[in-house]
């Protein structure tokens, strides 16, 4: 399949890209028992510590009707917990258990060398290029959708 228009090649690129580097993530978390989903939100308390449970979704792009079934299922592993905030009894926080900390100890360096070998390819110059890039072209996608999307450029932070 040949493109005339680079703008759409650049995004079957892109699309096939994302693919690929999901699926890599797949198979990286598959090995601890892990689905894709609940490594991200273990990613997200491990660096960032307890959050709200409403916010986690916003913050590993998960549906927020999801979010709820996501923390039940590592809570259910013995990874997380739920914590209710004293001051606003509508905010449930989760937090890694013990048995969280250990885990994400134990395989978040191995996460990342996988990552790295990713983009082995390329220089660091050329990858913080790529982010910035990457990051345009979602703002733009953004704005050009902003009454369908909302105004939520920390999506693509």
């Amino acid at each position: 399949m040949e493109f005339s228009n680079q703008n759409l090649k650049a995004v079957t690129v892109l699309i096939r890209a994302a693919d690929a580097i999901h699926d890599a993530i797949k198979c990286d978390v598959a090995g601890y028992g892990l689905n894709a989903t609940e490594f991200s939100v273990l990613e997200l308390l491990y660096h960032q510590g307890r959050q709200p449970i409403q916010a986690i979704g916003k913050r590993v792009l998960i549906a927020s009707s999801s979010i709820t079934y996501v923390v039940d299922k590592l809570e259910q592993k013995g990874y997380v917990e739920r914590e209710a905030c004293k001051e606003d009894r509508r905010v449930t926080y989760a937090l890694l258990t013990d048995g969280g900390q250990e885990l994400m100890k134990r395989i978040f360096p191995e996460h990342e060398r996988q990552m790295d070998t990713l983009f082995a390819g390329l220089e660091t110059e050329e990858v913080t290029a790529l982010i910035e890039k990457l990051k345009k072209v979602g703002y733009e996608a953004q704005e050009s959708n902003e009454e369908k999307m909302g105004n939520d450029k920390e999506r693509y932070a």
